[in-house]
C-alpha cells in the first residue's frame, strides 16, 4: 500500500466548479450550434464554460473560438458600458445606453430620410442605400432573422451575415 503523501492543504482544495449548477447553452461563435455546459454559482457568477458531451453536433469539443468563450465573457479588459467618441475628438468618453439608443435611433431615421428612393427610373423601389447591415456569428439564428425583418422593413438593401465565416 501506498503512504498517503497529500499535505492537508492540499486534500481540502476543491475544483473551481465543484458544486456548480451546469446550465446547457450554445456557442453563438458560427452557425454550427456547439451545446455547451456553462457552471453558474449560487450567487449567478458564471465559473467556467466547456463543451456538452451529449451534444449530437460537437460531443463536448470546442474549437478555439468557443474555447475561449469563458475567458470573452469573464475578462477585466472587456467593455461593459458604452463608450463614444465624438467626431474629431482624440479620447473616448463614457454615455449612458439610454442615449446611445436613441442616438442611434435618430441617425438611422436621419439617414433613411435622407437617402430614401420611392421611385427609379418609373419603377417603385421604396429602398435606401444609405443603410447596411451586417448580422455576426456572436448572433443565434433568431436574432438574425429578426435584423434581417428590421431592416427590411426600413426599406434597406444591402443586408448581410457572415455566420458562417
Amino acid at each position: 500500500m501506498l503512504p498517503n503523501v497529500a499535505s492537508e492543504r492540499t486534500k481540502q482544495l476543491r475544483g473551481r466548479i465543484g458544486g456548480a449548477k451546469a446550465v446547457t447553452s450554445l456557442c453563438g461563435y458560427c452557425a454550427v450550434g456547439c451545446s455547451t455546459l456553462a457552471y453558474v454559482s449560487d450567487d449567478g457568477k458564471l465559473l467556467d464554460v466547456e463543451g456538452n458531451p451529449d451534444s449530437p453536433i460537437s460531443g463536448g469539443h470546442l474549437c478555439p473560438k468557443g474555447s475561449a468563450l469563458f475567458g470573452l465573457t469573464v475578462n477585466e479588459a472587456r467593455w461593459t458600458t458604452v463608450k463614444y467618441r465624438a467626431p474629431y475628438s482624440d479620447r473616448y468618453e463614457e454615455r449612458p445606453l439610454a442615449w446611445a439608443l436613441e442616438r442611434i435611433a435618430q441617425l438611422i431615421k436621419k439617414t433613411r430620410d435622407e437617402t430614401f428612393v420611392h421611385e427609379w427610373q418609373g419603377k417603385r423601389v421604396n429602398h435606401t442605400l444609405g443603410i447596411a447591415t451586417l448580422g455576426g456569428a456572436t448572433f443565434g439564428v433568431e436574432e438574425n432573422y429578426l435584423l434581417g425583418k428590421l431592416m427590411h422593413s426600413l426599406g434597406v438593401v444591402s443586408i448581410e451575415n457572415q455566420a458562417r465565416i
